[in-house]
């Protein structure tokens, strides 16, 4: 585990396990790199070097006030994979993470990136508009942003023990500890961050970064996730890529990677492997 300090003087704090190829794994909004906890361990004990870090502003990443959009994301993950040395690295990004990843991928990652993975990703764009009729409105995200100013602690209890992980379906087996998790690493975070990242998961368009990424892409996404609506986003995410593939689960939520680990982490090792 360290730090690095980024050109704008964001302390960026990363877990980094083992050796040998590395994977790099990029959290969701308003997570940190615990997010991944399930395939660090499981990765590291298949022989890889695991590196997590918690985006600016997130987790045990300093609570700087400027920068919570995707270019300042990309440049500090490119700042961590130059400190670092990273080569024929894997990244593999959830939710906001994903549209972090692939910005990363597609404008820093040139002959340092083997393959991507986005699970339940936030690209192409999920806002509504002309160009993207079928994005979530508006309301929507100023209603997440009310939310958060109002009282962010009930609403990161709200956020996983409803749509995130399915919890809110009548046949859901919910799990506490996965609910109070989520809370714990949100409360982590700045506020401030939060607040504008809304803005950045929303609003960003990765239409051009996603045309410009070569390398061999896995698109993860699970039919019934409340949070990022599968056919705005996988289905068309992979019609833009050049070396795309799109795996569906069937019933799967936005938080898969975390409750249903047993099935994910093995169809990632297979990608990683192909």
């Amino acid at each position: 585990m360290g730090t690095i300090t980024t050109k704008d003087g964001a302390q960026i704090f990363y877990k980094d396990w083992g050796s040998g190829q590395p994977i790099v794994f990029h959290h969701g909004w308003p997570l940190s790199g615990d997010e991944w906890d399930a395939q660090m361990l499981y990765f590291l004990d298949k022989g890889f070097r695991v590196i997590a870090p918690d985006r600016r502003g997130n987790g045990r990443s300093s609570q700087i006030a400027t920068g919570h959009d995707m270019d300042h994301f990309a440049s500090d993950v490119a700042e961590l994979a130059a400190h670092l040395d990273l080569r024929d690295a894997v990244h593999i990004g959830h939710s906001t993470g994903g549209g972090e990843a692939a910005r990363y991928v597609a404008r820093h990652g040139k002959g340092r990136v083997a393959k991507l993975v986005m699970v339940g990703a936030v690209p192409p764009i999920m806002l509504k508009t002309a160009a993207n009729p079928e994005g979530l409105p508006m309301e929507v995200f100023d209603g997440f942003r009310q939310a958060l100013t109002d009282n962010r602690a009930q609403f990161f209890l709200d956020v996983p023990s409803g749509p995130f992980y399915g919890f809110n379906r009548p046949d859901a087996e919910v799990s506490e500890g996965a609910v109070y998790n989520w809370w714990r690493q949100g409360m982590m975070g700045s506020a401030k961050a939060h607040y504008d990242c809304i803005k950045a998961f929303s609003e960003t368009d990765f239409t051009e970064d996603l045309k410009a990424i070569d390398v061999p892409t896995l698109v993860m996404h699970g039919d019934d996730d409340q949070v990022v609506p599968i056919a705005d986003s996988a289905m068309k995410s992979v019609k833009l890529l050049k070396n795309g593939t799109l795996k569906v689960y069937e019933g799967y939520p936005h938080g898969m990677c975390t409750i249903h680990a047993d099935v994910i982490n093995p169809d990632l090792l297979a990608f990683i492997k192909s």
